[in-house]
């Protein structure tokens, strides 16, 4: 009796939903549930937008210390933390959904077997059956089940999202593991529905005497201390209770007074037998390994074709090359037959020139030259015929060997394909599957190329195989990453609209920036023009002044030209006519050209002294213009 209350306490374990914490403590209780059939016909509405929030913020994360309002808010959606694509927790879930339908009687025949890829239509059975423990006189609809489905799940408190496109494909690898998820969830959800319905929570303390006691006065107070110290400490922050699970874990097992040695022993034996069921199963699923086997007998089969095809080729090689070397032979004879008989010729020859011969002589000479040609002629036809015989053969091995290259080739082109040479080729893994032709490859050989190139293959294959079902599982956290970015497109939209919203403006404001700065453009334009005119006029001034000084150095030059002519005619004239005042002369002459130096050095230093202020002039113009250029770059 205290073994079974035990067990009645341990499984009033109230769903197997997801915990928000991961932990491996042990819970007592996990949600309220939102019915109960006390009275009637189960009654399940489509929940509200607080209860939604509630239900999803129940399941999410939180912060340690954030404080919490009576609305649970938040809507965001969440990623399934079960390890649906892990292979044993995926049988683990099977087994429990097959046990639970034969426990419920489950019309037709159901095993682990024909849950591993369930068609739609069993599907639909197996989902209608289980809901139907909830509400009795639910009934599939014939049409929009994919729609249905999704839709149930929601209204029922499912935290998952679970797509329309599942339900056309629920048997495939890629979404049999997320639909079995949310069968699994309803599972729980019946068990969870039926526990309530049998403890009758609240008409506990009006039971008749035969009531067991956790359905008495000391479980419902223990219970519902529980639940209101962890309620409170829920709504204050708290996102785990192990302070409070093991109080009432200790309060349980002192009032069932729990053995705690047959308690593990129970559980040893419950894991050794698990293993004994899967080892089992295993043993038992062999239709993998016949398919394996079958596709092993077909290639053995194929291998052993290609051996024969290839023994039949090398013993083909083997006739044509020993048919080429008798050829040879008989040719290389023919031919040193021919060189005898030239040399036989030539002695003939040479004693017909150095002997006299009667006619009778001559005569059977002839005829034996005669019988030469014959036989010469018939050894060259057989020597023809030979060559035209090798030549054959030749042309034969040629078309066999060409034929091996257009393989040879073949094979290296689809290698190249696929990436699988050179070495350093992205699906070679740096090893060599590239087969060079050569004359000294033998039959062991090229068993030992095609040993090494089938085995790297099947390597090659078998990496190729892990890659692709890490990339289906990448796949698919992706695809459900996409439908939770797709649900916040949406909340975007507005955004973006606001967001359009002010770029018009702001437009509208770099429209109205741009006419003020072309007005300023137009303004600066006017003043440059009339810097630019004044500068055109001072550098005409400038110009007018500098030919004016180089017309008087050109005046001042020629009148020293004058006086320099004149003195010389006055020179002459006194020379020639007064020699005597050549004193008075050369004296008139010295002072004459003291002054013509004087006078010429005046009007150097006036020409340098008006160039040297022209210069000034020009460096001031020069300065002012760079200032104002600068200025208006700076502008």
């Amino acid at each position: 009796m205290e073994r079974s209350r035990m067990n009645r306490a341990s499984s009033s374990r109230l769903s197997e939903l997801p915990q928000r914490v991961e932990s491996n403590r042990m819970s007592m209780v996990y949600a309220t549930p939102q019915s109960k059939q006390s009275f009637g016909k189960l009654n399940i509405p489509k929940p509200q937008s607080v209860t939604s929030e509630r239900r999803t913020s129940f399941f999410g994360s939180r912060g340690a210390g954030m404080a919490r309002n009576s609305t649970f808010g938040g809507t965001e959606k969440m990623k399934d933390p079960r390890p649906l694509h892990d292979k044993a927790y995926v049988q683990q879930c099977i087994r429990q959904l097959c046990e639970f339908l034969s426990e419920k009687g489950f019309p037709g025949s159901m095993s682990v077997k024909s849950l591993q890829s369930p068609s739609t239509k069993e599907f639909l059975k197996i989902f209608e059956f289980i809901y139907c423990l909830l509400d009795p006189t639910f009934q599939m609809p014939t049409s929009k089940v994919e729609e249905e489905v999704p839709r149930i799940l929601k209204d029922l408190g499912y935290p998952f999202v679970l797509s329309k496109s599942s339900m056309y494909s629920v048997g495939a690898p890629h979404t049999w593991p997320q639909v079995l998820g949310a069968v699994v969830w309803l599972m729980d959800t019946v068990k969870i529905f039926c526990s309530m319905s049998d403890q009758d929570l609240l008409f506990a303390d009006f039971s008749d005497g035969s009531t067991e006691i956790e359905d008495g006065v000391e479980f419902n107070k223990l219970f519902q201390d529980y639940t209101a110290e962890t309620y409170n400490k829920f709504m204050q922050g708290a996102d785990t209770f192990d302070e409070e699970d093991a109080d009432y874990l200790a309060e349980l097992k002192r009032l069932y007074n729990v053995d705690e040695g047959l308690l593990a022993s129970m559980e040893e034996k419950y894991r050794m037998l698990s293993d004994e069921v899967e080892r089992l199963e295993k043993e038992s699923q062999t239709d993998r390994l016949m398919v394996k086997r079958t596709e092993k007998v077909k290639l053995q089969t194929d291998l052993q074709k290609l051996q024969s095809y290839r023994s039949n080729l090398e013993s083909f090689k083997a006739n044509l090359e020993n048919k080429a070397s008798g050829l040879a032979e008989e040719l290389e004879a023919s031919g040193l037959q021919v060189e005898t008989l030239k040399q036989e010729e030539s002695r003939l020859q040479h004693i017909l020139s150095t002997q006299k011969f009667t006619p009778a002589d001559i005569e059977r000479i002839n005829w034996e030259k005669r019988e030469l040609q014959q036989t010469i002629n018939s050894l060259s036809k057989s020597l023809e015929q030979a060559e035209q015989h090798m030549w054959n053969e030749e042309i034969a091995l040629a078309k066999a060997k060409e034929t091996a290259e257009v393989k040879l080739a073949e094979y290296h082109k689809l290698a190249r394909k696929l990436k699988l040479i050179p070495v350093s080729a992205e699906n070679a893994c740096g090893h060599d599957f590239e087969i060079r032709p050569s004359t000294e490859y033998g039959p062991s050989t090229m068993v030992q190329c095609r040993t090494q190139i089938q085995q790297l293959l099947r390597k090659l294959i078998t990496d190729v195989d892990e890659e692709c079902s890490r990339l289906t599982d990448m796949k698919l956290s992706l695809e459900e990453s996409i439908e939770q970015v797709n649900s916040n497109i949406s909340d975007k939209a507005n955004d973006l609209k606001h967001l359009r919203e002010q770029i018009r403006r702001l437009d509208e404001q770099l429209e109205q920036d741009m006419q003020d700065i072309a007005h300023e453009e137009q303004k600066w334009s006017a003043e440059m023009e009339s810097v630019e005119t004044h500068r055109k006029l001072l550098e005409k001034k400038v110009t007018l002044g500098y030919d004016e000084s180089v017309e008087q150095l050109k005046a001042a030059q020629q009148q020293y030209h004058l006086v320099l002519q004149e003195t010389n005619e006055e020179r002459r004239t006194v020379v020639n006519n007064l020699a005597s005042v050549l004193t008075t002369a050369a004296n008139h002459l010295s002072i004459v050209e003291k002054f013509l130096e004087d006078q010429h050095k005046r009007v150097d230093r006036v020409y340098t002294d008006a160039f040297r202020e022209d210069e000034v002039d020009i460096q001031k113009m020069k300065d002012i213009m760079e200032g104002f250029i600068a200025k208006v770059n700076s502008m």
